[in-house]
């Protein structure tokens, strides 16, 4: 029978991956988020720190690629393979939140699995807010920062994938973190209870 999974994409500076992991301390169930970049980073030989610059490019360059890649895949594309076989391996074991990598795409297959895909989008000003007081960033302009960021992910996303992040038709829930974080963590820990889990 398959278990409830949450994969929860976001924009960057809505508060996404705090709201997944008071979920999922609320639930006690596990939380993945840069933790598969260390799992990853075990099954492939590369650093973590490499495998993190490399999740944020949407494809690295052709030098670059035949340089570093020992086998026919571009090196992105196997950081994405070794992260997708972790994704489905934690997934398998039982309920859990799963944040970005594109989870919801690698899941959307998997038969012991029952993906609820969120995606958490907040207001610009709440955005600049939480990336200056609490990602302490520093930029001379964070609005743009906070679009680059975005920018990144929809092209990491997009390159992997066959849909379009943040669209709301791609996600069986997208939510405004305006809502406060509490509500959503109420709403997430909610839905879970209603699939059977600590009900």
């Amino acid at each position: 029978m398959a278990h409830t999974v949450i994969t929860v994409g976001r924009e960057y500076g809505s508060g996404g991956r705090l709201i997944a992991q008071k979920a999922a301390e609320a639930l006690g169930i596990p939380f993945f988020d840069r933790s598969i970049i260390n799992m990853a980073a075990e099954e492939t030989g590369l650093s973590a720190d490499f495998i993190r610059r490399t999740e944020q490019q949407k494809t690295s360059s052709f030098l670059y690629n035949l340089y570093m890649s020992t086998q026919s895949l571009p090196v992105n594309d196997q950081v994405f393979i070794a992260q997708s076989e972790v994704i489905r391996r934690v997934a398998a074991e039982g309920p859990c939140i799963i944040v970005g990598r594109c989870a919801d795409y690698v899941l959307r297959n998997q038969s012991d699995v029952d993906a609820l895909n969120l995606f958490i989008h907040a207001p610009m000003e709440e955005r600049i807010r939480r990336v200056r007081e609490e990602y302490k960033v520093q930029a001379p302009d964070l609005r743009l920062y906070i679009l680059k960021q975005d920018k990144n992910r929809a092209a990491y996303y997009e390159h992997f994938t066959d849909g379009q992040w943040g669209k709301a038709q791609n996600y069986h829930l997208a939510v405004s973190s305006g809502l406060g974080l509490e509500t959503i963590v109420r709403l997430l820990t909610d839905l879970m209870r209603d699939r059977g889990l600590g009900a």
